[in-house]
């Protein structure tokens, strides 16, 4: 009594104040050759965690929605990628028709350029190479034609392929590219000036100015002839200066602009039946008739179309270069003159010199010769003509925006 408490009582040796439940093996006391007893799950002083040595598979339905999701993000990847490159290609397809529709209008408004024009240096650096590359066979030709158009179309197609992203800069390119290889405003001019010469009485300055349309000697041609020769340069010009380049950009954009005009022009410098170019320019001449092919078809057509604009009948147009077109030397030339002479109802062809050499050709339609009048009226059907040509080129340019567009009111209708 009163006296210091007592110390607790123990259980047994080692054993605490509370014994446990579990017995001593439970809390790491086991014997040699006795297996411990595992703890309740449920016991919250001894909780059990249990870890399995392998990895349970994953469920099949996790497996296949992970394979969904990749599938899927790859296809939205690339339904991205295709709507990309449409994109890119609707808008090249519009920067080229705007350049080709801006191109076409600085030429009816300025005409061609009046210094530096790129034809003029062009022409000035392939007359530099025939001088390097002459020889009088056809192999050495082909050579001159492969090198001379080859290495313009290969800038312009570099140039394309940088632009390609580009569409702004594109389009100024095809538009200051079509306005160089364009030349219906200078036709027209020309044509008009010496038709103004021949009302006038003036037949020097008539024939001063031919040259600048036709490779024909001028020096014994009467009034009628100066104005069949003005006539059929306008028909044929019209197809090589406006329907053609129209035609190849509309098709090949930059490049096709480029290599026409090289090869129109090679023409021009050296695919005469002369004793110099017999065989050496067979090569350029070939080549030009392989690109007026259609353009020259097409002019005819588009004659015939605009013939009641200058009072001619399309059914008439349309019988004259049938009947007529094949009859020309040229396989080209004469599908746009015998459509030309019978919209305006006058006869074309007959005995032309070029170069110290007269060819007689076959007349063409059945009207009266042209007189000064039919020039203008030769005009105003080019004007026509080219209107047609540039609306189609620009159509022609656009066809895969407008042709996805229609589509798709088609089917959402």
């Amino acid at each position: 009594m009163g006296g210091p408490a007592a110390p607790p009582r123990r259980r047994g040796r080692g054993s605490p104040l509370r014994a446990s439940p579990f017995p001593r093996a439970d809390r790491g006391f086991a014997t040699a050759g006795v297996a411990p007893t595992p703890a309740p799950t449920g016991s919250r002083l001894w909780p059990v965690r249990r870890v399995s040595s392998a990895k349970s598979p994953p469920p099949a339905e996790s497996v296949r929605s992970g394979l969904g999701r990749v599938v899927g993000r790859r296809h939205t990847d690339r339904r991205s990628r295709r709507l990309a490159r449409r994109r890119e290609a609707r808008w090249r397809r519009i920067a080229t028709a705007s350049g080709l529709l801006g191109g076409y209008l600085l030429d009816a408004a300025l005409g061609d350029p009046r210094r530096l024009h790129p034809v003029a240096g062009f022409g000035t650096a392939a007359a530099a190479l025939e001088r390097r590359m002459y020889q009088p066979t056809r192999a050495a030709g082909a050579r001159y034609a492969a090198v001379a158009v080859g290495v313009p179309v290969l800038a312009a197609t570099a140039l394309s392929l940088a632009t390609r992203r580009r569409p702004v800069i594109r389009a100024a390119l095809v538009a200051l590219t079509t306005w160089t290889v364009l030349g219906g405003r200078s036709l027209h001019r020309q044509a008009g000036a010496l038709a103004r010469s021949l009302q006038a009485g003036d037949l020097d300055a008539a024939r001063r100015r031919l040259p600048n349309l036709a490779g024909r000697d001028p020096s014994a041609l009467d009034e009628r002839e100066l104005a069949r020769a003005t006539v059929e340069s306008v028909a044929e010009n019209t197809s090589d200066a406006v329907v053609a380049p129209l035609f190849w950009g509309a098709v090949a954009g930059l490049p096709g602009l480029v290599g026409y005009r090289a090869v129109n022009t090679l023409d021009a410098m050296v695919g005469h039946r002369t004793l110099r170019y017999a065989e050496f320019g067979t090569a350029a001449a070939r080549a030009d008739d392989v690109a007026n092919l259609v353009p020259s078809r097409l002019t005819a057509l588009a004659f015939v179309a605009g013939a009641p604009l200058v009072g001619g009948s399309r059914r008439q147009a349309s019988w004259i270069w049938f009947r007529d077109g094949h009859r020309h030397p040229s396989p080209n030339a004469g599908q746009c003159e015998a459509a030309m002479a019978g919209a305006l109802d006058v006869r074309l062809g007959g005995r032309n010199v070029y170069f110290g050499q007269a060819e007689d050709r076959p007349t063409l339609g059945d009207g009266r010769p042209p007189e000064a009048t039919d020039i203008y009226r030769a005009v105003r059907l080019s004007a026509a003509a080219s209107g047609m040509a540039v609306a189609v080129a620009v159509l022609r340019a656009l066809s895969g925006p407008w042709r996805r567009l229609i589509r798709r009111r088609r089917a959402s209708g």
